[in-house]
């Protein structure tokens, strides 16, 4: 049996402000909405904090992971799923750490893709578990694939995640398209100096391999021992730079996130950015996260969450207390981040590895 004590973290509320307890809805009776009347309908959870990757804006070189009666178990995460679904989640993604490493995690998939009511299952990884996994995710019910990719070249690679090999990542995307997947997407995050040089060759190997794109800002969550000043790029650059080689056009299409797209003449592929800095998407935010040990974070550039999973262990048979702190956490999701602030002064310690990619 789990300890269902677990140690106070920094910036977590015992309990959700009671000024939240306004929006709270009774089972059933509506789709989720937070204090500021956005729509709730898309959960990122988290498998694991751990990775077999290190990459640089993600965590430390010398990483100490959580020992593992603070992880949810499989069962809970299902358990955590199901009530949020029942709540009017509709689509669900499973992150890390790399959620891969994760022993079992096809159990948990397959339960997951049954849930009534969800009509999208995805799952963000980084591409080193997929050569294995890419066919047995697809009869899972994985429906799309998110895989983090930041350079093609393999010296290059291995110095932004201190591990990686770059054509183990490569065989992996060919193993998802041969299992059938469709509209895979690589997330870059850019980074001046280190990646922005590349930014072309990766739309053009997406074009060429028939997958979408999206770059992101990096964002300063984590205290890596330096700003991130002088690495931000931003979207407008990145852009001006693509259409000076790619006929790019404006399109109003959306994947369930943040991503604004565009496309590309006579090609498939959708070339999108995500820019917490440049161009804030917090009007339009429909998302909540919830980490491996089972902080729901209402905000991924705030530090105020609740833990949800000393009250499944408390109430093993009673799911009511978690569903309405659940409800009453939404009462306090911001009303927005502001990252650029915080480029070389961090307000967010935790490791994107600790919240879910």
């Amino acid at each position: 049996m789990q300890n269902d004590s677990l140690p106070p973290r920094s910036g977590l509320l015992a309990f959700p402000p009671d000024n939240a307890a306004a929006i709270a809805l009774p089972p059933g009776a509506g789709p989720l909405q937070d204090g500021h009347g956005r729509r709730i309908s898309y959960l990122r959870l988290s498998l694991t904090d751990r990775c077999d990757f290190r990459c640089t804006y993600c965590m430390a070189e010398d990483m100490t992971f959580l020992p593992r009666h603070q992880v949810m178990s499989l069962e809970e995460s299902l358990r955590l799923s199901r009530l949020f679904v029942g709540l009017g989640v509709t689509k669900l993604r499973i992150t890390g750490g790399e959620p891969l490493v994760r022993r079992d995690a096809l159990w948990l998939l397959e339960r997951l893709a049954a849930l009534e009511g969800l009509k999208e299952l995805v799952l963000t990884t980084n591409g080193s578990q997929l050569e294995r996994f890419a066919a047995p995710l697809a009869r899972a019910g994985v429906q799309r694939l998110n895989i983090s990719l930041d350079s093609l070249r393999p010296e290059r690679f291995r110095a932004i995640t201190r591990i990686g090999d770059l054509h183990q990542v490569l065989r992996g995307i060919a193993a998802a398209q041969a299992a059938g997947f469709r509209r895979i997407k690589l997330n870059t995050v850019m980074m001046r100096g280190t990646n922005d040089d590349e930014l072309a060759d990766l739309v053009a190997y997406c074009m060429a391999e028939g997958l979408d794109i999206a770059f992101i800002e990096e964002m300063p969550l984590g205290d890596l021992g330096h700003g991130r000043s002088g690495t931000y790029f931003s979207s407008d650059e990145a852009l001006l730079r693509l259409q000076e080689r790619f006929p790019l056009q404006a399109s109003d299409e959306s994947s369930g996130g943040p991503a604004r797209y565009w496309r590309i003449a006579g090609s498939e592929t959708r070339v999108g950015f995500i820019s917490p800095h440049s161009h804030n998407f917090c009007d339009t935010c429909n998302r909540v996260r919830v980490t491996a040990t089972g902080e729901l974070y209402p905000c991924l550039g705030q530090n105020d969450a609740t833990p949800l999973l000393p009250l499944l262990r408390r109430h093993p048979e009673d799911d009511e207390p978690a569903r309405q702190a659940i409800l009453r956490t939404l009462g306090m999701k911001a009303l927005g981040h502001d990252f650029t602030r915080q480029l070389d002064a961090p307000q967010v310690v935790r490791f994107m590895s600790a919240t879910g990619g």
